[in-house]
């Protein structure tokens, strides 16, 4: 919508399909493999969240690599949620100052980066945010940093990393209690499917 071209990269080609929490979302069709796609051909990158995905790219030594390729090059790099996972297994967090979804706070520290509880965080041509919740000022803060122009962020000279949180976000826990069972789902779908059967049927005895 700002007028870059954009490429969805990824490990196979094809359709990536989204993850709400732990429930299916919608798909992507992917524009081209890690494999062929030249870091050199990009201005900047972003490193999605999400549950499953950054778990599978940082097993990618390929990915790893194409991540690297943008740091070395000091290309804007943006991330979110568990993003920061990849960043990690690149070796590219020590010394770096990060935010990331709470559940990871660990894994970066223990990559050698300082951690901040903040919706917004700039180390150089870095930035990271939180989650789904700081999607607002991360989107904002995104546009800029791809476009060269400054971005107002929580970047800060705290040499030691926020503490852990006490109890996991409870919009999650939330939004986790009210999501429909799998037997209530297979339902649903079950009389989705029934009800598309006896339209059809209705339609061909009035024809």
């Amino acid at each position: 919508m700002a007028g870059a071209t954009t490429d969805i990269v990824s490990l196979r080609r094809g359709h990536i399909r989204g993850v709400n929490l732990h429930e299916p979302a919608g798909r992507v069709r992917v524009t081209r493999t890690v494999s062929h796609a030249d870091p050199a051909a990009y201005d900047a990158l972003f490193v999605p969240g999400g549950f499953i995905n950054p778990d599978l790219l940082r097993q990618s030594a390929e990915a790893r690599a194409f991540v690297r390729a943008f740091d070395a090059a000091k290309k804007p790099i943006a991330s979110l949620c568990r993003g920061p996972w990849v960043l990690a297994s690149a070796g590219l967090l020590s010394g770096r100052t990060v935010t990331s979804w709470p559940g990871i706070r660990d894994d970066l520290v223990n990559a050698g980066a300082t951690w901040l509880d903040q919706p917004l965080v700039r180390d150089r041509h870095l930035i990271t945010s939180r989650g789904p919740q700081d999607l607002v000022p991360f989107v904002r803060a995104l546009v800029q940093h791809f476009a060269g122009r400054p971005v107002t962020s929580s970047e800060s000279t705290r040499t030691t990393s926020a503490p852990q949180r006490n109890e996991p976000p409870a919009a999650v826990l939330t939004a986790m209690k009210w999501m429909p069972r799998p037997s209530f789902r297979t339902a649903a779908a079950g009389i989705g499917l029934i009800a598309a059967g006896v339209f059809a049927a209705m339609r061909r005895a009035a024809a």
